[in-house]
């Protein structure tokens, strides 16, 4: 029953279900739900995270963007974190590292400082395994890059 309403809402059998466990979707996700924080979803945001995909996961632009749009599809109806965080938190410390800073990166992307912003990526630092030393060792690293 559950499997025939999917069905129904995706467009049908033949529809390609995202993958939410694939790192590049997951990290993706994240940084829409970043982007999507503060109420404002401006292009700026959405430039700075087709950027990241391109050379965080070396995609082609046609690529990077269909990442971008299953990412904008799961993240606006995901239910909680853990499904992507889990999926980050298997890659080695330095690689988390690098995408708290950009998720940091994607936050600060419109110039403007955001309560909701630092306080979701406060929630996420702990699901990837990572401290508040870490996290704000990775908000300055993006503000020395935007």
């Amino acid at each position: 029953m559950l499997d025939a309403i999917k069905r129904l809402i995706s467009g049908g059998e033949d529809a390609p279900q995202p993958d939410a466990h694939s790192t590049e979707l997951a990290a993706a996700a994240l940084m829409v739900q970043a982007a999507l924080s503060d109420g404002v979803y401006a292009d700026v945001e959405s430039d700075t995270i087709l950027d990241l995909l391109k050379t965080g996961f070396d995609l082609d632009d046609e690529e990077a963007k269909t990442l971008l749009n299953e990412a904008e599809g799961i993240a606006e109806t995901a239910l909680d974190h853990y499904q992507f965080t889990k999926v980050i938190k298997e890659l080695p410390e330095e690689r988390r590292m690098a995408f708290m800073t950009q998720l940091w990166r994607v936050a600060l992307a419109d110039g403007e400082k955001d309560a909701h912003e630092d306080a979701l990526i406060r929630r996420l630092a702990p699901l990837l395994a990572l401290s508040d030393r870490q996290r704000a060792e990775a908000r300055q690293a993006a503000q020395g890059q935007n």
